[in-house]
């Protein structure tokens, strides 16, 4: 028997408080419109990489005659995605520990499988997306969004934040991932074995006095007490000093009245072939 792939990055962010609170603000409205036009009451979803289960959730809610099925690398997250789903009273959604690479799933299972801000931390992501194909009904869709951070953007300048994002990009790579993700999809799609592939982008933007605050908080914690942190000292990568300061660039820039955030993500829709 041949053995199963094993996902072989890191996930550099782990479920501090921090990065929850970026994660459960997440719904189907502001990160998978581009696929809510694709999806009938009937269908029956796989959602990869669920993490606390919001996306998952609202899918739940618009495949009424449906399944959902989310699905986690992290064990402990599931409990708060259960819960998700349960406070919300919806009977049509499971959820189970799986890796993207190796689906515990027959071929040819679900109408849609989808991923939101996954790709960009496996460490094969084309094989991902062959084995999301594989396990995706003829005619059915592949729908994956990934932020791009070497496209992210935002006003006034600030050398802390350049600095921060120089950071950023560099410990992901080292934990095997691609944090310009966004970019890439449909190029990983290609090489996948998909034709029709629709590719569009969409942003996140922060720029209110209380999306700045809530923005630049949750990146600050992140940066110095998440996942992250470790990675970033334990690797080499930056002091804790220099961490401390990157987190105070995201709360200066998150006082700054004409503050601006912008975060670009790539989208792409595959019809795997009938």
């Amino acid at each position: 028997m041949m053995p199963r792939p094993q996902e072989t990055a890191v996930y550099p962010h782990g479920h501090h408080e921090s990065v929850l609170r970026s994660h459960t603000w997440r719904t189907a409205a502001n990160s998978a419109g581009y696929l809510l036009g694709s999806l009938k009451p009937h269908m029956r979803v796989l959602d990869v990489g669920c993490g606390p289960g919001t996306i998952t959730a609202d899918l739940a809610a618009l495949v009424p005659d449906g399944r959902v099925t989310g699905v986690d690398r992290a064990p402990e997250i599931l409990d708060t995605a259960r819960a998700t789903a349960a406070g919300r009273g919806l009977a049509n959604v499971d959820f189970a520990v799986a890796d993207v690479h190796a689906l515990d799933f027959p071929d040819d299972t679900f109408c849609v499988v989808h991923a939101h801000q996954v790709l960009q931390h496996v460490g094969d992501p084309v094989a991902a997306l062959r084995e999301m194909k594989r396990v995706t009904r003829p005619a059915g869709f592949v729908a994956v969004r990934d932020a791009d951070y070497g496209a992210m953007t935002w006003y006034p300048a600030s050398a802390g934040l350049d600095a921060w994002l120089e950071l950023y990009r560099r410990v992901a790579r080292a934990s095997g991932g691609e944090p310009d993700a966004g970019r890439r999809l449909k190029a990983w799609a290609l090489a996948a074995g998909f034709t029709d592939i629709s590719a569009t982008s969409s942003t996140w933007t922060f720029t209110t006095a209380e999306e700045r605050a809530w923005w630049s908080g949750l990146w600050a914690d992140r940066t110095v007490a998440s996942s992250y942190a470790e990675l970033a000292t334990g690797g080499g990568h930056a002091s804790e000093d220099e961490l401390a300061a990157a987190a105070t660039a995201w709360r200066d820039w998150g006082k700054r009245p004409e503050g601006w955030f912008g975060v670009l993500h790539g989208e792409i829709l595959c019809r795997k072939e009938a």
